[in-house]
This record gives C-alpha cells, structure tokens and sequence, in this order.
C-alpha cells in the first residue's frame, strides 16, 4: 500500500491522469467547488491529460458540465448526469441553512413559489439570462429585489430543479431551465443517492474519513454513515500515522512513488474537501493557505504535501507565474517550469 499523499495524488487525477473529457473528470469527481469560476476550469484541466480552457468551456456552453449550488451549500461544477439526484439529496439541508437569512430578508415560501413561477417563465424556449436580466423581470413583476434576495431566489430555484447554469454571455453567466438543458434520468432513491455520492467521493478522494466525506457532502453524520455502510464492500481502513482513513479498494495495489508538481488553484479539491488538511499542510502554514473566513488562495502541491502558493500576472498576453514557498529550499527545477509551460498551454 502506498502512503496516504501518493494514494490522494492517484484519486485526484494528479498522477497518471485517466481523461481527456471535461464532463467525465467531473463525474469522476463527483462535484469541484466553484466558488472562484475562472479557477474551477483549471480545476478540470490540471486533471486532464491534455486539454486548453476552451475546451473546459465547450463542456460548459453544451451542458455537460453545469454550475448549480449543491452540498455545503456554495458553488460547486457536476456533471449533467449528477445534477437532479445531488440537489435532491441536498435540497433540504440546504433550506435549513438559509431559513434564518430567508427571514431576515422577508422571503416566505409564498414568496418563492411566485419566483420560481416567474423566473421559469422569463427562461423558456431556452431563453439563458443572467441574473441582472432575471432581478429587472422580477422586479417588473412587483417583485422587492436586491442582491442578497437574488442569491436567494436562484438558489432556491437551483435546489427545486427549475434552473441550472447557461451559455455565458461575454464574462457573465447566465441561467437556464433545466428541463430544456439536461436530458431526464430515472429518480434515485435515498439510498442510493448516497451510496453512489459516498463512491464518488471515496474513489476521487481517497483516503478520506467519514468526518471528511460528511463535510464535504454536508450530510448529517447518520447520513454519512449511512452511505458509508452501503458501501461498504468498497472501502479499505487502512492506518496512517495516528489515524485510520477509508481507502477505496481500487488503490489497493503496489505503484510506484510519484514525482509530482502542481500549480492547483484556488479552493481545489486537494486541499479543501477535508475536515482535517494536517497530513498534506502543516498546521502553522495553513493560515497562509486559507483564511479564517474560508478563502482558499491558490496552492503548490510538491509530491502530496502543500508547500506554498502563486500568484498569476499577465503583460502583453504573457502569463508569468510567482512562486512563494513556504521553506527555503523548496524546488525551483525542471518541475516547476514543466507545471507552469502546463498552465500557459491550458490558456493558450
């Protein structure tokens, strides 16, 4: 059995990676956080094995990729196949979450429901608007907006299955209804939403623990067990250091240990789909990492662990990358100029 960071790199599709389509990497993954939307193409394409941003943006315009609020909640890219079972299966938690603010806001249920009817409305015939487009319809319906009652309307419209990304208009993004987006599929159960999530995350992020797969799902810890349990037959323990982590069975083969260097973007799935980062980031570089908040800058991943971030800068069309390691030391070699031709040629 390889070591824990080596078996992550493997699962993340950092290291022999197997997909050169965009939707089938999202798939694999279950769900990337796309918080920060230009990063999240990147997100795709450093798991590739070859690809440019266009073509991450072809699987966007087309469909197969979509960008919806799902799990903790916030933004995260599922493939078309995932995206009605992964918002069944977190709608409710989601509700929960943003009934103290829906309050606050004055939004009733009554309310929503008129929205959701409205902003269904104003979008067929696959008409993609944005949601400056979408605030002027309702607000032309008598409909009070601002901006904190928009992100609450589209999400909820997100979560019940009306509305799903669109084709993006210059560097806005557009809403669609998901009926004229995505093909219908057979509804899951509750049980094997969750065990088809639970392989999903296991087999893209192993190895994990249940508290790692319940923050990343969002799930309620019986939930999370739950969905661990079914699939149980999948799943290796296997010890690390002081802990016991679930391994899929799939990394339970003899590989050889990789040399592997990566410029990851902000909020990646590497780092930030973990309750616990202590095996891949010491704990007194993490603050440089990410912020109390919950900003996750842009990271170098050097053979598993986390050992600084980079900055992007662009003159004349021409991307230059800034190291700043953590430790003196680091490698400025052969690695960091393969890792950063790689960047350019995915914008390129």
């Amino acid at each position: 059995m390889r070591s824990e960071k080596n078996i992550r790199i493997q699962s993340h599709q950092l290291e022999n990676p197997e997909f050169n389509e965009p939707e089938k990497l999202v798939a694999w993954m279950g769900a990337i956080q796309a918080q920060d939307y230009g990063m999240s193409k990147w997100a795709i394409g450093v798991r590739l094995k070859s690809a440019t941003v266009k073509d991450v943006e072809a699987a966007l315009d087309e469909g197969k990729i979509l960008r919806t609020h799902v799990m903790r909640p916030t933004w995260h890219l599922v493939a078309a196949e995932d995206i009605r079972w992964m918002s069944q299966l977190s709608k409710e938690r989601i509700k929960s979450s943003s009934a103290s603010r829906d309050r606050s806001l004055e939004i009733t249920e009554k309310l929503y429901s008129r929205c959701n009817r409205l902003i269904g409305k104003m979008l067929e015939n696959n008409n993609h608007l944005t949601r400056q487009e979408l605030s002027l319809g309702l607000a032309k319906a008598g409909v009070a907006v601002d901006t904190s009652r928009m992100v609450h309307f589209m999400m909820r419209a997100e979560i019940e299955g009306i509305v799903c990304s669109g084709i993006d208009k210059g560097n806005k993004q557009t809403y669609a209804l998901i009926d004229e987006r995505v093909p219908p599929v057979k509804a899951l159960h509750k049980e094997e939403a969750l065990a088809k999530l639970a392989t999903k995350y296991f087999r893209s992020h192993s190895p994990a623990s249940l508290q790692d797969f319940a923050w990343w799902s969002d799930l309620s810890v019986s939930d999370a067990k739950q969905a661990v349990q079914l699939i149980q037959a999948e799943l290796l323990t296997v010890r690390f250091r002081e802990s016991s982590l679930f391994v899929h069975q799939s990394y339970n083969k003899k590989l050889t240990s990789p040399d592997a260097f990566h410029f990851l973007p902000a909020f990646d799935e590497y780092i930030i789909a973990y309750r616990d980062r202590t095996n891949i980031l010491e704990e007194d570089y993490q603050q440089k990492a990410f912020s109390k908040n919950g900003i996750f800058h842009p990271v170098i991943m050097a053979n598993g662990r986390i050992s600084g971030t980079w900055q992007k800068t662009v003159n004349k069309n021409r991307i230059t990358i800034k190291a700043d390691f953590f430790e003196t030391g680091e490698p400025n070699d052969e690695r960091m100029r393969i890792a950063e031709d790689r960047y350019k040629m995915f914008y390129s």
